[in-house]
């Protein structure tokens, strides 16, 4: 077991590798230069979008509103990695991290457009008359290869179990430990309980408990940071301009902290840019394929408005509360230095009192989301690979792996968890490299039909 371990850690490593994380970002520059820069064009139009749905786009196809299709996808993308993995990426790689998770999410949601868009143009209807999307379905149809389609579903299943399942569970579990001394298997237990009640209704019941668990999550979550920015104001300006610096010279060592370089600082904020929203990785365009949209860039610029949310204004409260408190360089009395959820809960503790509390709950709700929108992604996958009457028994397999991940030690989970999300990367990246001539006909057609109805939207104010 430890040489698989051991094997897994070296092969993260090597896919895990500047080249591939260069390639990431190199395709999310290519497509902001394709795109003309779509997500700054269109950010604004997104969150109108969000906040306001269109009410003709009711009655168009798709199983999800817009809404709920984007809440489905943000809880795919929103859990541990927002607190543990922005804590993991400071550690690691210094306050500069934060600057490179910024432009990793700005040129991801180019990425996250182009995505969305295949997902809507290029999805179908299963035997249950419910929608099929997502790179599996894109790759077949756009690029004619059902052999890199397969794999892109494959990689995704195994890392539905991996990635959306079993380190999900683990945290609840330590989570709910540290905060009322659960013993883990009974979490276990709640968590396949809860879990059952929802995935069994289809993506119908998991897009309503998203729509729900998703803004109140945030809402609790951000409330907190934000508190804690308003009683440290005065320390923002100077976090910021610490952030940039160190984006481009690396942070020297200070009390535990071990200090880091240019080089690492890039891989740890690209690497965790990513891992929080998800963008290049493909997951989430099979929750944005379900939209009742009418055209596929309505459903795309919503898309890309998840990354945003998730990397530049979560990602970035945790990472400015880390900075404004102090706490990067703490160590344990053995002289371990802190790390994860438990600096995230430093931080806040130290901000307020019941400060950790706010970081406990936050990091359930986000885990338990992540592993009900992820099941889903699970379903599309087995539904593409086998076909849509197997979908009963994976959510019996998916629901029987709760109760051994709560309480497993999920170290060779954790090293497979990222081999298989590098495996689901490499033939989405490429199909979206590939295909973006399709999708940026798609936005000129759509930005022409933006523009007839606003000048339509003038008309009728007149």
């Amino acid at each position: 077991m430890d040489t698989l371990h051991q094997f897994l850690l070296v092969l993260r490593d090597w896919v895990w590798s500047p080249p591939f994380l260069f390639l990431i970002v190199g395709t999310g520059i290519y497509l902001t230069i394709a795109f003309r820069g779509v997500q700054f064009r269109y950010l604004f139009y997104g969150l109108r979008l969000l906040f306001f749905p269109r009410n003709d786009c009711k009655h168009t196809k798709g199983d999800l509103s817009q809404f709920r299709a984007l809440m489905t996808a943000l809880a795919g993308s929103v859990g541990t990695g927002s607190i543990a993995g922005v804590s993991t990426a400071v550690i690691t790689g210094g306050l500069g991290a934060l600057f490179w998770m910024w432009v990793t999410g700005l040129l991801g949601m180019a990425t996250k457009f182009a995505e969305a868009t295949l997902a809507v143009k290029y999805r179908e209807s299963d035997l249950d008359g419910n929608m099929c999307g997502g790179p599996m379905y894109y790759i077949e149809k756009g690029l004619n290869s059902r052999f890199l389609g397969g794999f892109f579903a494959l990689a995704t299943a195994g890392a539905v179990l991996s990635t959306g399942n079993m380190v999900q569970v683990n945290s609840i579990a330590q989570a709910a430990y540290s905060l009322c001394e659960l013993p883990h298997i009974w979490t276990g237990v709640i968590c396949a309980l809860m879990t059952a009640l929802v995935i069994l209704g289809g993506v119908q019941g998991i897009g309503r408990v998203a729509g729900v668990l998703v803004p109140f999550m945030a809402f609790i979550y951000l409330g907190g940071g934000v508190l804690v920015l308003f009683l440290n104001y005065t320390q923002i300006p100077q976090a910021l301009s610490l952030i940039v610096k160190s984006a481009f010279t690396g942070q020297a060592a200070f009390g535990g902290f071990a200090g880091s370089t240019i080089m690492l600082a890039i891989q740890m904020g690209v690497s965790r840019g990513i891992f929080s929203n998800e963008a290049g990785l493909g997951s989430s365009a099979i929750a944005d394929a379900s939209a009742r949209v009418d055209v596929p860039g309505r459903q795309a610029v919503v898309s890309m408005v998840g990354t945003f949310l998730s990397t530049i204004v979560i990602c970035t409260i945790t990472g400015l509360v880390l900075a404004i408190t102090g706490v990067v360089g703490t160590t344990t009395p053995d002289g371990t230095l802190v790390n994860g959820v438990p600096l995230a809960m430093e931080a806040f503790e130290s901000a307020f009192f019941g400060g950790q509390f706010i970081v406990t709950i936050g990091l359930i709700f986000f885990a338990y989301s992540t592993l009900l929108a992820w099941a889903y992604y699970g379903e599309r996958s087995i539904a593409y690979l086998f076909g849509v009457r197997y979908i009963p028994v994976y959510r019996v397999l998916y629901i029987a792996v709760i109760l051994p991940a709560s309480v497993m030690q999920l170290g060779m989970v954790w090293a497979l968890a990222d081999v298989l999300n590098a495996f689901m990367a490499a033939p989405n990246l490429f199909a979206l490299i590939m295909l973006a001539p399709v999708v940026r006909k798609e936005l000129k057609a759509f930005s022409q039909q933006v523009d007839r109805e606003e000048e339509l939207s003038l008309v009728s104010q007149d």
